[in-house]
């Protein structure tokens, strides 16, 4: 018989042939017993809930009832983790953060939660006797709307208690900061400095600088601070990123300097680093640095890699520098401080556009939302048929080794972002949505600012200011984050603010009509933030394909009551599979 009329009658047999049955890949540990939330479906009332998950190589492979998890996955070298019954949701996406400047203040003279004048007079005091001879004092964390005078401090209280050494110390929201007499000389600032574009020094009634650095001006005695130690960022940068894991924050989108973005890197490579970080580059930069700065660390790198691009518009309500479209109540004679012209902003704004980059901007007073909202409007305008040729900028390589630097891809635009949104005029709400813009969110801040935000706004104002619901209502995405450290990175006092708009003390409610549902405070905790850095497809569920990234709580935050949020908690963190943080004593141990 001839060998192709043999194949031809050999051949229904191969394929009717039943095929080896697959075998479920096997899982490296299985998490039991526990009361897992996969997610948040807004449109669903009662969302997924089950009792184990299984994970290998970083994601998830399977979740269900434990016995059906266990009978797929388990392997003779799985580990079994029992959860207890706890609760265990996706980890908490932080929108916004600032790692670098938390660890610095951790390392530095730190002033968070001084209550009064005398408070960080003694700090300060205490730093200047252990300082070596000649050092500068820094650090940060003041906040003078907590003290009994609510009174700026001035270079006079400084000058009382830090000796011969040169001081500069940055308010809790870093807008503006205030100097002692040696750094002001150091930095050469008299009474005829002028204030720089988006700054201001403030002087006393002889025209004399009271000590008192704002926005952009702080930047004329920053510069003349000598740089931490890369040992010493680097420290300040693990306290910080420890700080997070800490309390089930397993992502974080940062704003830190590049070294800061090196040190990451490192840690990465160390097989050290805690959680996944996005981290920003500075809107300011030359179009061609910002792409090599893209370009040096891939983008498909689910642990670290850079996304947007991050303006400031203007500063905070704290320090009155927010840019209003009418003064303040408090304050008749100041609208704020914004930090550009319109021309020149869109200009830079369809620039980057074109490049391709995400852009976000810090804006907090309504007329710098609107601004943010007009160069937002006119980067997506499509571009003219013949565009002028663009000026190539000149190198200004930030490391040695940036020309070997792999090109990769980058997720579509625009998906811009307004950070903080916290004023808004009512006409804006509507512009975010036809512009597709994502209101990125730190609930926390109202905790801190309810006290006094009336007061610089006026009743009628401060019904748009803080506004979450009506974001939601006008069919905004929310990315909620902290702002750490400008307020702690805890997730829970975030919730706590979004589902009740009362006071730690429980005491006082801010506009309560613009309260969330906790399903919508989680939802933007989580999904929303990877919404926000466009990861939403492999991170902010536990689900088949998404990565293990998820916290194990002593508390469910669906069904306590809302004064129980704040005393959340964590009792296991877990990002990419691995344990990244274990309470002491816990049952998780």
């Amino acid at each position: 018989m001839k060998p192709h009329v043999l194949f031809s009658l050999i051949l229904p047999c191969i394929l009717a042939a039943p095929l080896p049955a697959q075998s479920a890949p096997k899982a490296e540990a299985i998490y039991f017993n526990g009361n897992i939330l996969t997610g948040v479906d807004l449109t669903e009332p009662h969302p997924e809930r089950v009792a184990a998950l299984a994970v290998a190589g970083g994601v998830i492979l399977g979740i269900g009832d434990t016995a059906a998890v266990e009978s797929k996955f388990q392997s003779p070298t799985t580990q079994l983790i029992d959860l207890h019954g706890a609760f265990v949701m996706p980890g908490f996406n932080d929108a916004h953060a600032h790692l670098g400047s938390a660890g610095e203040i951790k390392l530095s003279v730190d002033l968070t939660g001084c209550t009064s004048l005398e408070d960080m007079q003694k700090r300060i005091q205490k730093a200047a006797k252990e300082a070596a001879p000649g050092a500068w004092l820094s650090g940060g964390g003041w906040d003078h709307t907590l003290w009994p005078s609510k009174t700026l401090p001035t270079k006079a209280d400084l000058d009382s208690v830090t000796g011969n050494h040169q001081a500069f110390f940055v308010r809790v929201d870093g807008h503006i900061a205030i100097a002692n007499s040696a750094a002001l000389a150091a930095a050469g600032i008299t009474r005829d400095t002028p204030n720089p574009q988006g700054g201001k020094i403030d002087r006393d009634p002889k025209g004399d600088a009271t000590g008192i650095i704002r926005e952009t001006a702080q930047a004329l005695v920053d510069r003349k601070i000598p740089p931490p130690t890369p040992d010493r960022r680097r420290q300040g940068d693990i306290l910080a990123l420890e700080d997070a894991v800490s309390h089930g924050v397993t992502s974080v989108q940062d704003n830190s300097d590049w070294e800061d973005f090196l040190v990451y890197e490192q840690l990465e490579k160390d097989g050290k680093l805690p959680v996944r970080i996005s981290e920003w580059l500075p809107f300011n930069a030359p179009v061609d640095e910002l792409q090599q700065m893209r370009d040096y660390h891939p983008s498909t790198d689910r642990m670290l890699h850079t996304t947007m691009l991050k303006g400031f518009m203007d500063g905070s309500l704290g320090s009155r520098t927010a840019s209003l479209n009418a003064p303040y109540t408090d304050d008749p004679g100041n609208s704020g401080i914004p930090r550009y012209e319109q021309d020149k902003l869109d200009a830079m704004a369809i620039e980057r556009g074109l490049a391709g980059f995400q852009m976000g901007f810090h804006a907090i007073g309504d007329r710098a939302v609107s601004m943010a909202l007009n160069a937002f409007a006119a980067a997506q305008q499509p571009p003219p048929a013949q565009p002028s040729p663009r000026i190539k900028q000149p190198d200004r390589p930030f490391h040695n080794d940036v020309r070997t630097a792999r090109r990769v891809s980058y997720p579509p635009p625009p998906r811009n972002r307004i950070e903080h949104s916290q004023v808004v005029d009512p006409a804006d709400f509507a512009r975010y949505k036809q512009f597709g813009v994502i209101a990125s969110m730190q609930p926390n801040h109202l905790l801190t600012d309810m006290a006094w935000a009336e007061q610089r706004l006026g009743p009628e104002r401060a019904k748009g200011s803080y506004a979450w619901k009506s974001f939601l209502d006008a069919g905004v995405p929310l990315a909620f984050g902290t702002d750490y450290p400008v307020e702690p990175i805890t997730p829970f006092r975030g919730v706590y603010a979004a589902v009740t708009r009362m006071n730690e003390a429980g005491t006082a409610t801010y506009h309560p009509e613009q309260k969330l549902t906790i399903w919508q405070a989680l939802y933007a905790y989580t999904q929303g933030s990877a919404y926000a850095e466009f990861t939403e497809p492999w991170k902010g569920r536990l689900a088949p394909g998404y990565v293990a990234d998820f916290v194990v709580l002593d508390r469910d935050l669906t069904v306590v009551a809302p004064p129980e949020i704040l005393k959340t908690q964590v009792l296991r963190t877990v990002v990419g599979g691995k344990t990244a943080f274990v309470s002491a004593g816990s049952s998780q141990n």
